[in-house]
């Protein structure tokens, strides 16, 4: 059952609250005294619960947030003198505060550019070998963001693609799967399809904006490079005391596949959103509606008169324009209270 606050917002996914499942997990794991440091039921439960998820053995580690996930398995995956490609609006370059280059020492981001927030193979191939010399920081790695950060989505086709130029020239794949679940319940493709079998090493599942109070899960489908990785998660003080209170929740939201549910709700509320508002004054979106989230150009008016009715969303993420997300819990009347109000600020003379 979805919760319904008194008001809710489109500037992000993370202004959800926990959902049903996972709340009810995390008291269910609030009860007597448990082991520490992972080695509970809950933890090594959910783990193996996210192995039957991915249909293959793998190395899970559950950390707080997707920062440290991110930056932590990148650093696993290269040294001080290499070079990770991501693209120039990937959360790793624009939103982490230099995290990704601080956990490994200083490897560098090469940032590309791509049409709808996606890297295809040439463009990764065009930075591999512009240069080979020592003075250049080696390339290693390319990380890939599922769903994009403009909200669009990896087909199976192109990850091949991309996995298969990145083995032929030496470099790891890395998945930032904040919004993994959004492009899981929009392909209605198996999470294995996006991950291990499209060549992927490493994945970063996002929880928090599936609806967990905290926690997102790095997943090495090539366990060998989880080497030590334990101990880089104590270094970076991402080694919880209590981590069943990280690693139940997951539980919750993996039984029955809530996950996928919650996700596809998220997705289908975007879709209502862009279509309304492709029916308002031909307000179009900026980039192809994939998964929750909604890009879209508003009328100087419209967007003032917005924020004066008190909705909140942002204008400075992706590459231009309102980005509006929709979370687990966003009610339809929730969208449709806010084309209502595009709606009629959009009638309103320019001046105004």
């Amino acid at each position: 059952m979805i919760t319904k606050p008194t008001m809710q917002h489109f500037a992000s996914d993370n202004y959800a609250g926990i959902c049903p499942e996972a709340l009810a997990a995390l008291l269910a794991a609030n009860a007597g005294h448990v082991r520490s440091y992972g080695d509970d039921q809950w933890t090594l439960r959910a783990a193996d619960r996210l192995r039957e998820v991915f249909e293959t053995e793998c190395d899970v580690y559950f950390v707080f947030n997707g920062t440290a996930a991110n930056s932590l398995a990148l650093a696993a995956l290269c040294q001080s003198y290499h070079s990770v490609i991501c693209h120039q609006l990937a959360h790793v370059e624009t939103d982490e505060c230099g995290a990704p280059e601080f956990f490994s020492n200083g490897a560098k981001l090469l940032a590309l550019a791509g049409e709808e927030g996606k890297l295809t193979p040439a463009v990764i191939e065009e930075a591999v070998t512009r240069r080979s010399d020592i003075h250049y920081p080696k390339p290693k790695v390319v990380t890939l963001t599922q769903a994009s950060e403009v909200g669009t989505v990896y087909r199976p086709d192109e990850l091949r693609a991309i996995t298969t130029t990145a083995r032929e020239l030496g470099l790891r794949v890395h998945m930032d799967g904040a919004r993994f679940a959004n492009a899981v319940a929009s392909l209605g493709v198996a999470p294995a399809e996006l991950t291990w079998r499209a060549g992927v090493d490493v994945l970063c599942f996002g929880g928090t904006k599936m609806g967990l109070p905290i926690g997102e899960a790095v997943v090495f489908f090539d366990r060998r490079l989880a080497e030590d990785f334990a101990y880089r998660c104590k270094q970076a003080g991402q080694l919880a005391s209590k981590m069943r209170y990280l690693s139940a929740p997951w539980l919750g939201i993996l039984e029955n596949d809530s996950w996928l549910r919650h996700a596809a709700h998220a997705n289908a509320m975007a879709r209502q959103l862009a279509s309304g508002l492709a029916k308002i004054a031909g307000l179009q979106t900026l980039f192809p509606v994939d998964a929750n989230g909604v890009f879209v150009h508003l009328p100087r008016v419209v967007e003032q008169g917005l924020r004066e009715r008190g909705w909140l969303f942002y204008t400075f993420i992706g590459a231009g324009g309102a980005r509006l997300m929709c979370g687990w819990d966003t009610a339809p009347e929730t969208v449709d209270r806010f084309l209502d109000d595009v709606r009629a600020l959009s009638a309103l003379p320019a001046s105004s």
